[in-house]
Parts: C-alpha cells; sequence; structure tokens
C-alpha cells in the first residue's frame, strides 16, 4: 500500500481556518468576504489548481534536469473555470509551461510534458479523469539581459 496523507484544518474564526498534512507546514485558508470570509487565506480551490501546478511543475523541470536541459527560470500556470451552479467544480483546466533557457530543445519540454500528464503527476492524473485538461508550453531563450519566445505549442496527448 502507497502513502498515506493525512490534513487536518481546524477553525480559527468566521471561515478563517489553519490547515496542516504530514510536512507539518501550514497553510491559512479563508473564504472570500462575499460568502463570510475575511478573505485572509486560500480559498480550497486555488489550493487543487496550485497542487496541480506544482506537481506538474516539479515533475517537468526534474526531467528538463535528466536531460540536461539549460533552464534558467521555469513558471507554470494553471486557469480552471469554475461551474456557474454548485458545487462549482473545474469545469476544465490549462496548463502552460513557461521554459527559459539556453538551447532548450523543444523535444525535451514536449517529452517532459507528456511523461509528467501520463506517468508522474498524481494531482493531473486525477483530476484528468474528472475534466480535460489542455497543454501549453512556451520556450524563451535568455540572452544577456534580453528575452525572447523562440518556439511555442500545444501538447496534446495520443489516446492509450
Amino acid at each position: 500500500m502507497g502513502e498515506h496523507i493525512q490534513a487536518k484544518v481546524t477553525l480559527q474564526e468566521g471561515m478563517h481556518f489553519t490547515g496542516i498534512s504530514n510536512s507539518g507546514f501550514n497553510i491559512q485558508l479563508d473564504a472570500k468576504e462575499a460568502v463570510g470570509g475575511a478573505g485572509e487565506g486560500f480559498i480550497p480551490m486555488e489550493l487543487m489548481a496550485l497542487s496541480m501546478a506544482g506537481c506538474t511543475a516539479m515533475d517537468v523541470i526534474s526531467i528538463l534536469r535528466k536531460k540536461q536541459q539549460d533552464v534558467t527560470a521555469f513558471e507554470v500556470r494553471v486557469e480552471a473555470p469554475r461551474a456557474e451552479e454548485h458545487p462549482k467544480v473545474f469545469t476544465s483546466a490549462t496548463i502552460e509551461y513557461l521554459v527559459t533557457g539556453h538551447n532548450v530543445d523543444e523535444n525535451a519540454v514536449r517529452r517532459a510534458i507528456e511523461l509528467a500528464a501520463k506517468s508522474y503527476c498524481p494531482a493531473q492524473a486525477m483530476l484528468g479523469q474528472v475534466m480535460p485538461i489542455y497543454l501549453r508550453y512556451q520556450i524563451f531563450e535568455e540572452e544577456g539581459d534580453e528575452v525572447k519566445l523562440v518556439m511555442e505549442g500545444v501538447y496534446t496527448p495520443v489516446a492509450s
């Protein structure tokens, strides 16, 4: 059996909770003022998007490093529209990978994204079972103080 993750939230006041898990780090959660919160922490759905961004980012950068790509900056953005009616689930997500470096190989980026999507990122795999996830990338060349976009594309997984 795999690792067990334990998490708990403890009410502070109003809709403000402190969350903690196995790692021992604390995180603040709250609701927007419009629904009775004070806006003093993440809303839970933001954490789901951040979890997916962080999970795939760690996998992709690890793979790019193994492929000896000279990455000098890396960012992953997730945009996830929500349904208008409760329970206001994500209806889809777009993950965008922004890779900056020197002579970064597009094939290495595409393969890293593929491996993260298909084999390594559990957050992406889990959420991908309930909504479409679109994958885009941009590769920037760093030249001294300048950064230039040299390639952008869409990664479309092939059905297995």
